[in-house]
């Protein structure tokens, strides 16, 4: 089992999480953070730190096949991060907007800091 960054993590990118994994395998995107699915080791206590909800485990959840492919895929691609970055200005904001892997998502790797 892994767990899983989902759509409501895109736009907001809080990053509470990073800095609480034990094996440093959340990686950046632009307006987007994934978790390796092969270094996850289940501890799950990313889980309670995104205030978005946006991080669930590999077993439940919609469209889950799909979101753990994403993850994978721009983790093996996008920077490492270890450090809680700055969240976007309008993160709170964006929490909650419908669908936002259609129209928010961005290929483009993060800054990795």
């Amino acid at each position: 089992m892994t767990y899983v960054v989902t759509e409501d993590c895109i736009a907001c990118k809080h990053m509470d999480c990073v800095e609480v994994c034990p094996v440093d395998c959340f990686y950046e995107g632009e307006n987007f953070l994934v978790i390796h699915p092969d270094e996850c080791i289940d501890c799950g206590v990313c889980e309670p730190e995104c205030p978005v909800e946006a991080i669930i485990p590999d077993v439940d959840g919609p469209d889950l096949d799909f979101w753990i492919e994403l993850n994978r895929k721009y983790a093996e691609v996008w920077p490492n991060i270890i450090v809680k970055g700055t969240p976007p200005d309008n993160a709170k904001e964006m929490e909650g907007v419908p669908n936002k892997y259609r129209d928010l998502f961005s290929e483009k790797p993060g800054d990795g800091s």
